[in-house]
């Protein structure tokens, strides 16, 4: 007879950003836009941008470690680390295994999972699978980007978007009834053209004309991914939603992907909730990919804004083209 699967919640938060901030006004003097260009399409203000030499393993450090103190743990406590990150500092070891040197736990298993904004949902329905087994008793869930070092910065459609940060959870079993209610998870790869990296894998190696003609750097199809993120947010939240046994007014946070502003005001009205149950600090992060969701529900819980017994939210899209939603009870 196979065991019932424990019940497994997020026990403790962290986040990191860089100290270095750039400013719309900084970007108007970089390339050719304006602060009100990019407040009125994005709602963004400012980023953080790592300094040179920074790599994406050292924002997730310190906020892996805000994340173990927050749930009173030391490093050797913890048995399994997954990133969630497209800007691994090497394309191998993983960037989780040189998290797991740096944090010194000792014999964490540790990967890696790509799957860009998404990556942060789907890395807690991994690790909150192995977790509910029994395979470990803690996990450490980390959502860490340096998406600078890939970001076109003479491309002004895209640089004014994106910024480094990382935040961190820490997942263990909680009382029956609470934690992951349930998730949504999906791809749809008609579209992963629309955001990419063209240059730097097996299909196009890395050379001196992909160098040249910047094939390195993030591209994007902006007009369709927004159509495609607001139309995957709201079904696959309504799909986490309903496989949890609740309604769309039972939800009292959510915590939507903060690519941008617009996409998060047009989700909360097609939820029909008011804009107070929704984290919305994008405009001062920019979009962080698989950080921005950690990051604004760390925030959250240190402002107060999350109670015990709330039902969250976490909803995301990303490329490939990907969605992720999933239901918690704090």
């Amino acid at each position: 007879m196979t065991p019932p699967l424990a019940s497994v919640g997020i026990i403790g938060t962290g986040s990191y950003t860089p100290p270095r901030v750039l400013t719309n006004f900084d970007l108007e003097k970089m390339v050719e836009t304006s602060d009100e260009w990019i407040r009125t399409r994005t709602g963004i203000e400012e980023r953080h941008i790592a300094d040179p030499g920074v790599a994406t393993s050292d924002l997730a450090l310190p906020a892996a470690q805000a994340a173990l103190a927050s749930a009173g743990l030391q490093p050797s406590d913890i048995g399994l680390i997954v990133v969630a990150t497209v800007t691994p500092d090497t394309v191998f070891p993983c960037t989780a295994s040189l998290l797991q040197q740096s944090l010194k736990a000792p014999g964490a298993a540790a990967f890696d999972l790509v799957v860009g904004c998404t990556g942060f949902v789907f890395a807690l329905a991994a690790a909150g699978a192995m977790v509910a087994t029994g395979a470990y008793r803690h996990a450490l869930v980390v959502g860490a980007e340096t998406l600078s070092k890939i970001t076109d910065w003479e491309d002004r459609s895209t640089c004014v978007l994106f910024g480094d940060a990382a935040g961190a959870v820490v997942l263990g079993r909680v009382p029956e009834g609470r934690g992951i209610l349930s998730y949504c998870l999906g791809n749809d790869g008609e579209g992963a053209e629309a955001l990419t990296i063209p240059a730097g894998g097996s299909r196009l190696p890395a050379s001196a004309e992909t160098v040249a003609n910047r094939q390195h750097y993030l591209k994007m199809a902006g007009s369709e991914v927004f159509k495609f993120a607001v139309r995957a947010m709201v079904d696959s939240s309504e799909e986490a939603v309903r496989a949890a046994g609740l309604t769309m007014a039972d939800i009292d946070f959510v915590i939507p992907h903060q690519a941008n502003l617009r996409i998060v005001d047009a989700a909360a009205k097609r939820f029909n909730l008011p804009f107070e149950r929704f984290a919305r600090n994008g405009g001062r992060y920019g979009n962080t990919s698989s950080a921005t969701i950690p990051l604004a529900l760390d925030e959250a819980v240190r402002e107060g804004r999350i109670a015990v017994g709330d039902n969250l939210l976490l909803t995301s899209f990303g490329a490939g083209l990907s969605w992720g939603s999933m239901v918690l009870r704090w």
